[in-house]
């Protein structure tokens, strides 16, 4: 496609776009696509009651990439409002899955109708598979080797022996007469019968946090899968829920969420302050944009107990890929002035993040390479 093809593609074609230009064939197809969308006050758009919102969703799938067909999706429900796009199973299962459509599927949860329960289940299903695949192993090998390097040993139990590590450190101990190596140094890790650090996720599901609530329920059940480690996940609007049960299965800890209600911080760390039972070795990542709709002093309050007993709380303002989030500047600042981390993270820092956080290391000195530093 050319230059001026691509042009009046953008400009629509009406008399004022420039280009003077006539489209055929699969281009005309795809400015088809675009008119029912952006220019919907036409005649043949794309309003909430047309018949043609399934054939346009396999349309645009024909003709744009699943990057661009994710976009277009979200313009729709957001500049249409096509809630029948959630509604109906055939338009359902024509959409491009992606975070953001399962963010507005677990919103409108409670309204979508019984016969498009199962095919909502399964478009959730398949985001989360995919983010599954993508993250689990970086998490792992983040979280699992910072782990170990802390609390490796020099005095092992026999059964507590890294074998390979030991031989590598003693190969200048060979004996070629016996054809062995005499170990002077064992290496080891610690006992793993139980966990060696706890993590608290506590998560604001306020509407605004849609796409940060599904990524912090993946990494919520992958690092439940991690024994060294006891995960705890935390949910709160202006109630407080503990879904810790759930976070053997993903999909049954996002239908948990209840996204859209308001927000009560105070509350959630209060929570978090009954259940935390070993606050030096605790980890609590709080996911919120810090607008507080409770009480802000308290909020602060609990904030500041919580540092004060050894806790490392760290707060994530966002866990997602969408850019610079709106956030309260005066509780971002008071919580920073404590010296808690507070900036936006992405999804693909989060595990190395963790890693970090476990390992006792300087967050406000990881966020600052990493340039997630907070905006004054």
């Amino acid at each position: 496609m050319d230059d001026l093809n691509k042009w009046r593609l953008v400009l629509g074609g009406n008399d004022a776009d420039g280009t003077g230009f006539s489209l055929g064939g699969q281009e005309l197809q795809m400015d088809k696509t675009l008119e029912a969308l952006y220019d919907s006050e036409k005649k043949g758009g794309l309003g909430p009651s047309s018949p043609n919102v399934s054939r346009w969703l396999g349309d645009i799938r024909t003709f744009f990439p699943a990057s661009v067909v994710q976009i277009m999706q979200r313009d729709a429900l957001q500049r249409l409002n096509i809630t029948q796009m959630l509604f109906e199973k055939e338009m359902l299962e024509n959409v491009e899955p992606d975070v953001h459509l399962v963010a507005t599927l677990l919103t409108l949860k409670h309204a979508i109708p019984d016969k498009t329960r199962d095919t909502a289940r399964q478009v959730v299903k398949r985001v989360v598979d995919d983010l599954l695949k993508k993250l689990t192993q970086p998490t792992l090998q983040a979280i699992t080797g910072s782990l170990h390097r802390s609390i490796r040993n020099r005095r092992p139990r026999h059964n507590e022996i890294n074998w390979h590590a030991t031989i590598l450190k003693n190969l200048q101990h060979y004996q070629p007469e016996y054809k062995t190596i005499i170990p002077e140094t064992r290496i080891g890790y610690g006992r793993r019968t139980t966990s060696l650090k706890d993590v608290v996720l506590c998560l604001d599901q306020s509407g605004s946090m849609g796409s940060s609530v599904v990524y912090s329920g993946i990494f919520g059940s992958v690092m439940a899968s991690i024994p060294a480690i006891k995960t705890r996940m935390i949910v709160f609007d202006t109630a407080v829920a503990d879904l810790t049960e759930e976070l053997d299965d993903p999909v049954d800890l996002l239908f948990g969420v209840q996204l859209g209600g308001g927000t009560d911080i105070q509350a959630a760390l209060s929570y978090c302050q009954q259940i935390i039972t070993r606050p030096a070795d605790t980890v609590l990542v709080l996911i919120t944009d810090l607008f507080e709709g409770g009480n802000d002093d308290k909020m602060r309050k609990r904030a500041t107990e919580l540092t004060a007993a050894g806790v490392q709380v760290i707060v994530l303002l966002a866990l997602n890929d969408d850019g610079a989030p709106a956030y309260d500047h005066g509780n971002a600042q008071f919580l920073s002035n404590l010296g808690i981390p507070v900036f936006a993270c992405t999804p693909d820092k989060f595990p190395d993040m963790m890693a970090a956080a476990l390992s006792k290391q300087d967050i406000n000195s990881w966020a600052a390479r990493e340039d997630f530093v907070l905006k004054k």
